[in-house]
């Protein structure tokens, strides 16, 4: 069967149950994945663009003649965005850990906080107010133009707050972990400058030595006998971004020390940028010689593509056991809970719940909507109902900023997908609809084992509605959630008998309490966009049920 074994680590988070059976290692097991990052929910948000905690570290005047901070591009009727610093900094993310953590996430992923060039970036097409592919005038406020992957960012730090206190901060006094948002496919721009920029197409290592060079030369005119021209292919990739070389053992080298650094000072997971543009035996090498000095360590990656098949490449153990984003997942959720509209019935074939080809669909992360595409374009119903689905059903969430409050929905991201959010659209978020819905299912998921880490046993996903079931029975402890959605605009009558046990029953955002007999059904009305979990503490006793699991575990 293809997954991760942590018995120790499940045992220890269904102790928290608060019923359990009797501690009988004769039962029969039944879980989704028991590996420990699977019980956190991910709140991620692009560093720069966050909240300015400190306004000394913002560099204004920084790039000289191309100046790094504020480049606004106007569109139409009022609308724009923004290509250069903004202020978003390590303290305002400090600052908000409260407000993160109360909307039920327990952790952080933060775009790189690597040292990016000081200017902007002159080559390339010049890009524009819903523009694409163009870096052209553009910085590196939002991480990925990687020059010392050693090295901290000047747009982040404070005097009393480094990464590593930030790491510490956030640990011992919110409980929250953080994930580390890595590249290695490339560096920063570096080619086709009218002049050759300083820091543009330069790599330096940890003590400040410049080790690699693109010379603003194309990938072509690269020479094979000048050292400094080592870590890089001879071929073009992403519009004017270094090629690195991954055949090359000092690359291999080069990232592992430089992200074995961030993870001493308190890293918890790796986030991989672009991961398909570099061959599956780089990452193999790289994940197995992190998990050498990090066992188990947690790993995801965005390989930007539609196809389950291709994607799942990644999660192979062969290919390193690196798990991805689920952008099947997100390509459905989005047509479902966007404006347009969709049936439940529609997300079932994302799923892969049995004989899929990902090594384990339950450690996949799951999201709507981020970064690098258009916002969720949906309503405040649209949204609700989403984060009813993504904080129940299998895989780990992921939440973009500001999606709590449907911020800049609809917009790309040359469109305003990234602006600025800011202390005064945080504040305003703590009483959105979006926000105070979200932070109640989050919760219920943070108290159960099963929406972590279960089976899921689909009873109907359809139309409007969804029922289905999310099981964990192991090591002589059970639990069993019932979810019941709603995304119709009036309530809907749920009459649930398949599988259903005896028992106790109780609902989790209600209190709502049911004391099931043999043969009796549970007849209940969900409100208009709403949600039930209905809880069952204690072992899995009908036949049908542990037949359908032990498919569900042999098939996996």
């Amino acid at each position: 069967m293809k997954k991760t074994l942590i018995a120790l680590a499940a045992a220890a988070a269904l102790a928290g149950c608060q019923a359990t059976t009797s501690n009988d290692s004769s039962q029969p097991e039944y879980y989704g994945t028991d590996h420990p990052f699977a019980s956190e929910a991910v709140y991620f948000l692009v560093t720069d663009r966050f909240v300015d905690g400190d306004p000394t570290n913002n560099h204004e005047d920084q790039g000289g003649d191309y100046p790094t901070f504020d480049i606004e591009l106007e569109g139409p009727d009022g609308r724009s965005a923004n290509v250069g610093y903004m202020g978003g900094d390590l303290k305002g993310v400090l600052n908000n850990a409260q407000f993160i953590k109360d909307m039920g996430f327990s952790a952080i992923w933060m775009t790189p906080l690597v040292d990016n060039p000081d200017q902007a970036f002159a080559g390339g097409e010049t890009i524009e107010f819903g523009g694409a592919f163009k870096d052209g005038g553009k910085t590196g406020y939002h991480g990925y133009w990687g020059v010392n992957f050693f090295k901290l960012d000047e747009h982040y730090p404070s005097p009393d707050l480094g990464y590593k206190e930030l790491n510490q901060k956030l640990e011992q006094e919110y409980g929250i972990k953080t994930v580390l948002d890595i590249v290695a496919n490339h560096g920063s721009p570096s080619f086709t400058m009218p002049v050759d920029q300083p820091e543009f197409g330069e790599l330096y290592d940890k003590e400040g030595k410049l080790v690699a060079d693109h010379q603003n030369l194309k990938p072509s005119e690269l020479d094979e006998a000048n050292p400094l021209h080592d870590f890089f292919h001879r071929e073009e990739d992403i519009m004017q971004l270094s090629n690195l070389d991954e055949t090359n053992p000092a690359v291999v080298d080069y990232f592992v020390e430089a992200y074995s650094q961030w993870i001493e000072q308190g890293a918890d997971a790796i986030r991989i940028d672009t991961i398909k543009h570099v061959p599956h035996h780089f990452w193999k090498v790289f994940a197995d010689r992190i998990r050498a000095k990090y066992p188990n360590f947690f790993m995801f990656a965005e390989s930007y593509d539609y196809n389950a098949n291709f994607i799942a490449q990644h999660t192979l153990e062969k290919n390193g056991n690196i798990s991805v984003l689920d952008f099947p997942g997100q390509n459905a959720m989005s047509k479902v809970f966007s404006r347009e509209g969709g049936g439940y019935g529609e997300l079932e074939g994302y799923l892969h719940l049995t004989h899929g080809p990902y090594n384990n669909p339950y450690e996949l992360t799951t999201f709507y909507d981020n970064h690098d595409m258009a916002r969720l374009d949906a309503t405040d119903k649209g949204f609700i109902n989403a984060h009813n689905w993504l904080f129940t059903a299998r895989g780990i969430p992921v939440v973009y900023m500001g999606s709590e409050m449907g911020y800049m929905r609809g917009t790309v991201e040359h469109q305003g997908n990234r602006n600025y959010y800011g202390q005064t659209n945080i504040d305003k978020a703590k009483q959105h609809p979006i926000r105070h819905n979200l932070a109640r299912i989050a919760k219920v998921r943070q108290q159960l084992p099963a929406l972590q880490r279960g089976l899921q046993v689909n009873l109907e996903l359809a139309g409007d509605t969804a029922a289905f079931y999310r099981i964990l029975q192991k090591d002589g402890n059970g639990q069993t959630a019932l979810v019941l959605l709603n995304k119709g605009d009036q309530p809907a009558a749920f009459d649930i008998d398949q599988y259903l046990q005896p028992g106790l029953w109780t609902e989790q955002l209600s209190g709502s309490t049911r004391n099931i007999a043999a043969s009796e059904s549970l007849k209940v009305s969900v409100p208009a966009s709403g949600v039930h979990v209905w809880v069952r503490e204690g072992e899995i006793t009908d036949a049908g049920l542990k037949a359908q699991l032990e498919h569900l575990m042999e098939h996996l």
